[in-house]
């Protein structure tokens, strides 16, 4: 398992962290955000979206728990799963479709129980002081290395 921890002191640093985050993705990989309500993970989905798609209006998929979005290399699958009654549900989001085929941002990813993939690259956004910590866990050397690239020159 590799592991990285990051600070955000700022909202402005968490979209920040969001957009070059967006920049190593690679179609199939799959971020599950943790954090309780109002830690940054919306902020850092949204701006992930806008980096990749431009200024489009990303709301929250509070109420439809799916949005998909046209990156120019992969579709972007962002759910929020707040909503769901049971982690069987996601079956009918499409959710088997966006693990293979895009890049899925998934916000209350604990919602899924066992059907998390393992592979998913767990985002676990914090307090800290005044500001965040976002650590993240994943088994994907490869996304291990792109992170090491891009966050610990």
């Amino acid at each position: 398992m590799f592991d990285f921890n990051f600070s955000a002191a700022t909202e402005a640093q968490t979209a920040s962290f969001g957009q070059r985050l967006a920049h190593l993705a690679h179609k199939g990989d799959c971020f599950a955000l943790f954090g309780t309500l109002g830690m940054g993970k919306s902020v850092l989905a949204r701006a992930f979206i806008q980096s990749l798609c431009g200024e489009v209006d990303v709301p929250s998929p509070t109420f439809t728990l799916v949005q998909l979005y046209d990156a120019p290399d992969f579709c972007i699958y962002h759910f929020d799963l707040y909503r769901l009654k049971s982690a069987e549900e996601i079956f009918e989001l499409g959710m088997e479709e966006a693990l293979y085929d895009g890049v899925s941002l998934i916000e209350w990813p604990d919602k899924m129980g066992g059907y998390l993939p393992k592979n998913c690259a767990r985002i676990t956004i914090t307090p800290q002081g005044s500001g965040r910590n976002i650590n993240i866990q994943t088994s994907s050397s490869s996304l291990a290395e792109r992170l090491s690239k891009e966050f610990c020159q």
